[in-house]
């Protein structure tokens, strides 16, 4: 039971220290020295490990020095020792008790440390072979047990683990090697300027894998693919060019015949041994020490170049070209095939380049000529918002030049703009790549364009248009418009019906003296009401349709608010709504006093009509910019459909039982004689009314 527990022990230990991930000698060392502390009656354990030769070396062992032989210097050959080949062979553990009685084992070594008992076991994991293990004796036979050789055997498991851990992290770091070495060469290649300099550091990278000095490429006729045009070797190789192509020639007479295999399938042939190899002259190939040939081709965008040829000149070198190896050399020859078909071209490109760029010089002063004549602004903004370019008739503010902004950040330059629509729509069209057009109004002057930008390659350009005169024309005759009709009819009305409703009113008084017809008051009364309901509609017509801007005086709007507070406070209470006034400091403007007060009276009984008891109409004054100040009537009612909203101050239009559908028109034509504008918000949440005074 105590022999278990340690031998659990030594395995858990092993375990433990192949995942700390030491060098490999040093695990397979602690191996042995387990297996001699499990197997305490062998004199030797050692671990052989497969050369490239067949033969196994010694890597490991206990005793490390046997009769002053170092176990690194230990050879199995399987070729001789039967043994280890028919391990190796079955890759089942082979216990011989007596060595006398078995031809197997190699009598030298049997013979020169007197082995008695033996016990072979193979190193392998998942059908793979990693090499051998050796248990004997100095004269004394082990006289194993089946037991003990299991546990041989699972501590040789376990260095099987572990060479198949040191095999996968050689791997995995050679493969990390690899796709650094080619982010090397795709960064150097980058740098290039010339086909020579790509071909050099191609040569320089197979020459690192390879560790060859003769490389060469040839490359093909465009039009053919089979004809080699030219030959470049590389500067190491003490080759010329001639040379290269004249060995070519003389090597083989199917040498062309191998380009073009190498062309057709697009595939790396390798000839490892040339001397064994009837297609090529052996003679011209011992004179040129050359022992192997590796055919690559250079292939970009599915197109043969050429096809990069490596000789080896030792045997050493062509022993060492594994498929591994190969694939990697292909890897690299495909990160430069690239740059070698840019690099190629390069010249027939720089020709054409030089041609086009006299074109293109022509028409690009034909084009500025057409731009600098148009009599509207014009600019270009690049992917950095910078002033590409800046015609002369461009409206440039705060006095700036040209040449002064050339080159500037717009928004930098003119902070101030970016908040304004500007800002946003050229994002849009940077951004989204679309044109776009609006019209802004300059904060800089009283002057307003029209803007179009389009998008180009490098950013946008943008048509800048003076609109100014046409937005004051548009605007009077809109206003104008709106009126015209409503001062036509005003005027009609005044002079063809107030004249005969006085009359009729005064009759109609005079009827309600006479007793006779007292019984008629009521009657009298109600016509009298409907003769002046008429009257005030007159009234608001001649109201709506004059346009004179006479009586204005220099006054403060916010006096004229919180003397008809009050009143307001009253009308509001009667409905149990709340009135909250806020008033900022604001400059004094050009008013009329009355018409101030009427807009201001239509504009809160609109307000409160609007909402339900107990909520609450806000009235504002504010300023904002630097010419404008802001009267806003608030409500908190439940907004206005965009339907009614499209309707709002035209004539006879009107949402309430009793309405007469001109009290906004009244307010708009107030607006228009004190040069104001009323803008509109509303949402479900309610509507505000903002009156803009401009000065």
């Amino acid at each position: 039971m105590f022999r278990e527990q340690t031998r659990y022990s030594r395995l858990a230990n092993i375990t433990k220290i192949i995942n700390t991930k030491l060098e490999l000698r040093e695990v397979l060392q602690h191996v042995t020295t387990a297996i001699s502390e499990e197997i305490v009656q062998c004199d030797a354990v050692g671990v052989y490990l497969p050369q490239e030769d067949g033969t196994l070396r010694g890597f490991a062992g206990k005793p490390e020095e046997i009769n002053g032989i170092t176990i690194e210097t230990q050879i199995i050959d399987p070729k001789v020792d039967l043994l280890a080949r028919e391990v190796i062979k079955t890759k089942q553990t082979i216990y011989i008790p007596d060595t006398s009685k078995d031809h197997r084992p190699d009598p030298r070594v049997v013979n020169a440390f007197k082995i008695k008992s033996l016990l072979v076991l193979p190193i392998s994991y998942e059908e793979e072979f990693f090499g051998l293990v050796f248990l004997f004796d100095y004269g004394i036979p082990m006289d194993l047990t089946e037991s003990e050789i299991q546990s041989v055997e699972a501590y040789v498991n376990m260095a099987a683990v572990a060479i198949q851990n040191a095999n996968n992290i050689r791997q995995q770091k050679n493969h990390i090697a690899e796709k650094q070495l080619l982010l090397d060469l795709t960064r150097e290649l980058s740098m290039c300027l010339s086909l020579q300099q790509s071909l050099e550091k191609c040569f320089f990278y197979l020459d690192k894998i390879l560790n060859c000095k003769k490389m060469a490429v040839h490359f093909l006729d465009a039009t053919d693919k089979k004809t080699i045009q030219f030959t470049r070797v590389n500067k190491s190789s003490q080759w010329s060019e001639k040379l290269c192509s004249d060995i070519s020639k003389s090597i083989s007479l199917n040498y062309q015949a191998l380009i073009n295999k190498v062309v057709e399938t697009k595939e790396v042939i390798h000839v490892p041994d040339v001397l064994a190899d009837g297609r090529f002259n052996h003679k011209v190939c011992k004179d040129m020490a050359i022992e192997a040939l590796l055919l690559i081709p250079l292939v970009s965008v599915g197109d043969v170049l050429g096809v990069v040829v490596v000789v080896s000149s030792s045997a050493k070198d062509r022993k060492e070209l594994t498929s591994s190896k190969i694939q990697l050399v292909q890897s690299i020859v495909d990160a430069t095939a690239p740059t070698f078909s840019n690099l190629l071209y390069m010249d027939q490109l720089e020709h054409v380049v030089e041609e086009r760029t006299k074109e293109l010089a022509a028409a690009n002063e034909k084009v500025t000529s057409v731009i600098e004549s148009i009599t509207d602004g014009f600019f270009a903004l690049n992917e950095e918002w910078k002033f590409s370019y800046i015609n002369k008739h461009q409206y440039l503010p705060k006095n700036k030049t040209i040449e002064e902004l050339l080159g500037k950040n717009i928004w930098e330059v003119y902070p101030e703009i970016i908040p304004s629509p500007m800002y946003t729509e050229f994002h849009r069209a940077m951004i989204e790549r679309i044109p776009v057009q609006f019209e802004i109004n300059s904060i800089y002057d009283d002057s307003w364009h029209e803007v179009m930008a389009y998008p180009f390659d490098d950013g946008i350009c943008c048509l800048f248009k003076n609109i100014t005169g046409k937005k004051k024309y548009e605007k009077e005759l809109k206003r104008l418009s709106s009126l015209d009709l409503i001062g036509q009819m005003a005027a009609g009305i005044s002079h063809e019906i107030r004249n005969p409703m006085t009359t009729v009113r005064g009759f109609l008084q005079l009827l309600k003296k006479d007793q006779e017809f007292e019984k008629h008051h009521v009657y009298f009364n109600l016509m009298i009401e409907e003769l002046d309901r008429a009257n005030s509609i007159i009234t608001e017509f001649l109201s709506m349709g004059n346009t004179r801007t006479s009586d204005l005086q220099m006054l403060d709007l916010n006096l004229i608010i919180h003397d008809i507070t009050p009143l307001i406070k009253i009308d509001a209470a009667s409905q149990n709504k709340f009135i909250h006034v806020d008033t900022n400091d604001i400059p004094e403007l050009l008013l009329n006093r009355n018409e101030i007060r009427q807009l201001l009276i239509n504009l809160y009984r609109n307000g409160l009509d609007a909402m339900g008891p107990g909520k609450v109409l806000s009235i504002r004054t504010f300023k904002e910019g630097h010419n404008c100040v802001v009267l806003a009537i608030e409500d908190q009612g439940s907004g206005i459909t965009p339907e009614i909203l499209e309707k709002l101050g035209t004539p006879f239009f009107t949402t309430k039982d009793n309405g007469t559908g001109l009290g906004l028109g009244v307010c708009y034509a107030i607006a228009a004689r004190h040069n104001a504008v009323i803008d509109i918000e509303t949402s479900s949440e309610g509507t505000t009314f903002y009156t803009k005074f401009y000065y």
